[in-house]
Parts: structure tokens; C-alpha cells; sequence
């Protein structure tokens, strides 16, 4: 990329559209964009169609050294020629010292389940010990109960609810390199489960506020558990980040009556997982605060398996997907954050004090201080690149009164959603996975989908956002003000727009760097390796046919950011999502988290034959033992 394509937002216009121009990655083709003709989005675009067209993407990437493979709809995890795959670790596996062995019938009970590896892997972290050997923290999701119990879920007891919060949470074990490969520890002094009923403590500007006093807790830090860990990040001082997302789905109103904090977070009369029956710190009518001691992200130190896990509520409370963090040329900690709902946002936290590279104990409560932004994203009507700024969420400010419904800066944390609405913050189509490139900086956010996109007040179409009924998502790049990741302005345009060219002509086709050998929808997971190729992760559709057909299981891409080129690296078994991404220090392995496998179509992955799909980590290697990807 350009490095002057992104500078100070106070540019005249003319002098940014000179550096658009400029942009030979992958961008909207003008073509394409103006296709739509009489839909929505051609309607959208007849008043101020696209100015300059993005020049489109070379595929001639020297970045990727791997041949591309086609898309599959089999039960299998497939690889380029040259590379293998192999399982490491799957949902059930024993990883503290006296638990059983997995077991299919569904039947063995929640202390078992506590000493196993959780379910549904997600994000997760390595932590180097040496060259052959580390740690590596993983999140575990949620649960399938039509597969963690015999009676599929249908009369859950005391036990049951318990095993079901067992295999929540994130997994820490290590890991060894071998002749045959790497393999897990089952019996390390570093292994851990971190489940709904691990001890915590509350840190942060929200820590001990009234809304956070429980009858079991009248302190207002001391909490207990984390589940629906989505995505993941990790501190340059060694700890490892962990991200509540859905936390709503474990709360339930018996009888209804939400307020408006309530309705804001998605918590009904009822709850998909049912723990309220039997765990009345789920009942909201008994413990009317529980929730929001939920929806934060969690600091582990993965050395330390007798730590305390920190809730650093200055990151802000939403349904977080990851936490990227980067270190900004002045020495704040910047950390960026997506809120996974449609509709929501996009936050920045810049740490007040700054990072100590020579003494990591020093750095050890950097997120416990800082201030929180929402950002707003700007545009002429039919661009597709513009300029932004981020919004500051502190009491007092922007509109953050007693007036509007804020009496401190506890509640600005706690209901930060509705604080990002009050400054002004853009809607987005479901902010997902962030990522910083390792030597520009520059940022990247996939957009999943969003269905609403143009149909729902408040999610209008235009900017970052372009199509309404948005159903194959898009990735979203910005770079900050003279490069400095704690800048108040950044410039941005779309990196790659999904689509499905084989079904549609208009916009709906995806972008420039779109075609019949690599497109995707519902792109999640996001990462960077140490050369700054840029992998993608799908979690969409899967039926193969309609607007995805052609498509197949969903898969793992990379991308070349400064040509636009994207090649499909793998492709997961039948009905999965693929989620987390984590490289050996040596670079020559990537881990690849397979989620759900068999969710909604029959799987039989990872052993085959007739048993249970699990949730599985697997390894990927080059034959040749080279460096992944290159």
C-alpha cells in the first residue's frame, strides 16, 4: 500500500481523492458497483454515482506462495498440495490431571466435563515456552446440547446446567513439538479450565459501581465465570485477552417487563441454554444486576495457572468478537474492539499510561485506565472510502449527561451501546473480527452480514455499509491520522465486498477482487501473520445453492493487502464454521480452530465413521517444513 494513502483527515478533497487514486489494491470496480441498475443499490447510487473508479486487483502476488484449491462440500479439512493437516485437539479431550477420556453417550457428568477441552473452539492465543514448546489459550464458545447430552438438552438438572458451564469458557493446556509433529500435554502443571464458575474480579472505572452489587457479591468486583468467549487478543506484556459476546442468551425475565438496558442487550422472558432454571443468578427477577457483569473483556495471565481472570470494564460492555491490540508510535496501548450485532459499532480504548517494553510487570494494569471511543464513519453519498473519527465516550461529554440517561462514568461503560447511539456513532453490519497490520498499522474489520441493512430505522445504506439485506458481508480497512494508531481521524475504504459472481451482475457480485475461484460470504475471522499476509475466515452459508451456490463449506482465504489478491487456503467439514487462528513462533505452523462441525447438516468430523462431530483444533504444516503461506 501507498503510504501517503491515508494522511490527516483536513486534506481538501481533491487532495484525498489523489490519494485514492492512487490505490492499486483490491477496491470496488466502478463496473460493478454501478451494475445494479433499478435494485436497491442501483436506486441508492442514481444520485451520486462513483466518482473515480479503484483500479482493480493484480493477481500476480508474490506474498502468496501457495496454490489456491477449490471450494468443497465434503466432511474433511482440506489443504493445498503441500501442506497436511492433522487434529490436534478436539471438544472432550482430557487436559487436567484425573479426568476420563470422551465419551459419546452423552451421559458422563459435569466434573468430567470441567477437567475436558470446551466446546466449540473460537479464538485462541500461542504462548511461546521455547522452541519446542508452548501454551495455547482457547475459547470455548458455547455448547451443543443436542450433543452434550444423551436427552439432547430436553430436561436439563442441577448437573446438567453445570456441565453445560463446564464447557464454557477457554481451555489452556501446552503444547510439544515431536518427530510426528506438534501434540497437546494432558498432564502440564500449565493446563487449566477457565469455565462459567471460575472467580474473577471486576477492574475498571465500572468496578464496585450499584449496578454491578449482587446478594452473593456486595462488593461489585467479585464475579464469578465467563461464557460465549468469541474471539480473542493477547497484550505484548504476555497475558491473554478473552471476549464475552452473546452473554444475553444465558439471561432470562420469567414474565417479561425488560427496561430499556435490557431490550438494548437482548435479554428476554426466556433463554436458549436455560441455566436460569436452576441457577438463580440467571433469573433476572432475582438477580436483576448478573448481566451486567457479563459482555466485557477478560485478562488471563496463561503462566499462571492460579491467577485471577481481570474484567477490564474500561474496554467497555457489548457483545465483544475480539480484541486487537497494537502499541501506537507515542507508547499508548491501543486496543480495537467490535460489537457483533447488527447495527452496532466499532470502539477504540487508548490507555493512559503507556507501555514499558522493559518491564512487562509494569504493564500489568495498562487496560485498567483509558478512554473509550465509538467511531463515525463519513462519505459522499455513493462513495465507497471517505473519512472518520472517533468519538469520545466519557461522562460529561458528547452529549453523556444525567440529561441523557449517564450518572457516571460506570454507566457510560456498562451501557456503552447506548452511549456510542447518544455521540453519533455509524451503524455497521456486524463488526466481527479487527485486525492491525504488523508493519503499516493499518486496520482492518470484517462486516459479516446484516439483514437489516436498509430496512431497520437507524441502519440506513451508504458508507462503509453499501448494500442493503446485506447477506455476504465485507471487510472495512482505515488508516489513522499520520499513521498514529491513537489519532482522533482516519481515512477508509472498503478492502473486499463478497458477493457471488456466478449469480449476480450488480453489486451483489462482490468487489474487484471477487471471482468464481475465490469468492466467500460472511467473512469473521480475521489475523495477520509476521509478513503480513492477511487471513480470512468465513462463518456463513453453507447450503450451495441460491445466492451462495458454488460456494461450498465455509473456509479459510488469504489475502495479499497490497495487490487485493485473495486465495481460498482451506475449507472445513460439512456444516462448520472455521474460527481462531494462531501461528508457531517459528511460522512453519498454523492452528486452525474448526467450530460446530455437523451444527445443522450431518458430520461425523473429525474420526469419521459413525461417531459424534466435535469441535476441533487442527494443525497445519508445509510438507517441506517452510514458513505457512509463503
Amino acid at each position: 500500500m501507498n503510504k501517503d494513502l491515508l494522511q490527516a483527515d483536513t486534506a481538501p478533497r481533491n487532495e484525498q481523492d489523489s490519494d485514492f487514486s492512487k490505490i492499486i489494491d483490491a477496491g470496488i470496480s466502478r463496473r460493478r458497483f454501478m451494475q445494479g441498475g433499478a435494485t436497491a443499490m442501483g436506486l441508492f447510487l442514481a444520485a451520486n454515482p462513483l466518482g473515480k473508479a479503484i483500479a482493480a486487483t493484480h493477481a500476480d502476488s508474490k506474498l502468496l506462495g501457495f496454490s489456491k484449491i477449490p471450494t468443497s462440500t465434503a466432511d474433511t479439512f482440506v489443504v493445498p498440495e503441500g501442506y497436511s493437516a492433522k487434529p490436534l485437539i478436539s471438544w472432550g479431550d482430557p487436559i487436567l490431571q484425573g479426568a476420563p477420556a470422551f465419551d459419546e453417550s452423552g451421559m458422563q457428568p459435569a466434573l468430567a466435563q470441567a477437567g475436558q477441552f470446551g466446546d466449540n473452539t473460537d479464538g485462541m492465543s500461542i504462548f511461546p515456552l521455547s522452541d519446542d514448546r508452548a501454551l495455547l489459550a482457547v475459547n470455548n464458545e458455547y455448547t451443543n446440547y443436542k450433543l452434550l447430552f444423551k436427552h439432547q438438552g430436553k430436561a436439563l438438572s442441577h448437573d446438567d446446567v453445570k456441565k453445560a458451564q463446564a464447557a464454557h469458557g477457554v481451555s489452556i493446556f501446552e503444547i510439544k513439538r515431536t518427530a510426528d509433529g506438534w501434540e497437546y500435554l494432558a498432564d502440564s502443571k500449565y493446563n487449566r479450565r477457565i469455565t462459567a464458575n471460575t472467580e474473577m474480579r471486576l477492574t475498571g472505572p465500572a468496578a464496585g459501581d450499584e449496578l454491578l452489587k449482587t446478594s452473593a457479591d456486595s462488593s461489585g468486583t467479585n464475579v464469578l465465570g465467563t461464557f460465549n468467549n468469541c474471539a480473542n487478543g493477547e497484550t505484548p506484556w504476555g497475558t491473554y485477552l478473552t471476549c464475552e459476546e452473546n452473554f444475553n442468551g444465558y439471561f432470562a425475565k420469567p414474565g417479561g417487563g425488560q427496561d430499556k438496558h435490557l431490550k438494548r442487550y437482548g435479554i428476554g422472558d426466556d433463554s436458549k441454554y436455560q441455566w436460569y432454571t436452576s441457577d438463580t443468578r440467571f433469573d433476572v427477577n432475582q438477580e436483576p444486576n448478573e448481566p451486567n457483569r457479563f459482555g466485557w473483556v477478560v485478562e488471563i495471565d496463561p503462566m499462571d495457572p492460579t491467577s485471577t481472570p481481570l474484567k477490564r470494564t474500561a474496554l467497555g460492555r457489548f457483545k465483544h468478537e475480539n480484541a486487537a491490540v497494537t502499541v501506537a508510535d507515542n507508547g499508548h496501548v491501543v486496543v480495537y474492539l467490535g460489537d457483533d450485532e447488527r447495527g452496532e459499532h466499532l470502539y477504540k480504548f487508548i490507555s493512559k499510561h503507556k507501555y514499558n517494553p522493559s518491564d512487562k510487570a509494569a504493564n500489568r494494569n495498562l487496560l485498567e485506565e483509558g478512554t473509550l471511543y465509538a467511531s463515525r464513519f463519513n462519505a459522499v453519498a455513493g462513495d465507497v472510502r471517505g473519512t472518520g473519527e472517533w468519538l469520545e465516550l466519557t461522562f460529561g461529554k458528547n452529549g453523556l449527561t444525567p440529561e441523557n440517561g449517564f450518572n457516571n462514568q460506570a454507566e457510560v461503560m456498562i451501557f456503552a451501546r447506548e452511549a456510542a447511539t447518544v455521540v453519533g456513532a455509524t451503524t455497521m453490519d456486524r463488526p466481527e473480527w479487527v485486525a492491525v497490520h504488523p508493519k503499516t498499522k493499518t486496520v482492518f474489520c470484517t462486516l459479516t452480514n446484516n439483514k437489516h441493512r436498509g430496512k431497520k430505522a437507524g441502519q440506513p445504506v451508504g458508507g462503509p455499509n453499501p448494500r442493503a439485506e446485506n447477506h455476504y458481508g465485507q471487510i472495512v480497512r482505515w488508516k489513522e491520522a499520520n499513521g498514529d494508531n491513537s489519532a482522533m481521524h482516519f481515512k477508509w475504504d472498503l478492502f473486499v465486498v463478497a458477493g457471488n459472481p456466478t449469480v449476480h451482475k450488480d453489486f451483489y457480485a462482490g468487489s474487484a477482487n471477487i471471482n468464481d475461484e475465490n469468492m466467500f460470504n460472511s467473512p469473521d475471522g480475521l489475523g495477520f501473520d509476521h509478513d503480513g499476509r492477511l487471513w480470512i475466515m468465513t462463518d456463513g452459508a453453507y447450503s450451495n445453492k441460491g445466492d451462495f451456490a458454488g460456494m461450498g463449506n465455509n473456509q479459510v482465504l488469504v489475502a495479499d493487502p497490497d495487490t487485493g489478491e485473495i486465495r481460498r487456503f482451506a475449507t472445513g467439514p460439512i456444516s462448520c464454521e472455521l474460527t481462531g487462528l494462531t501461528f508457531s513462533a517459528d511460522k512453519r505452523t498454523v492452528f486452525i480452530g474448526v467450530q460446530h462441525p455437523g451444527e445443522k447438516v450431518e458430520s461425523h468430523f473429525p474420526a469419521g465413521g459413525n461417531s459424534k462431530p466435535r469441535s476441533t483444533i487442527m494443525v497445519v504444516q508445509r510438507n517441506d517444513g517452510g514458513v505457512i503461506g509463503a
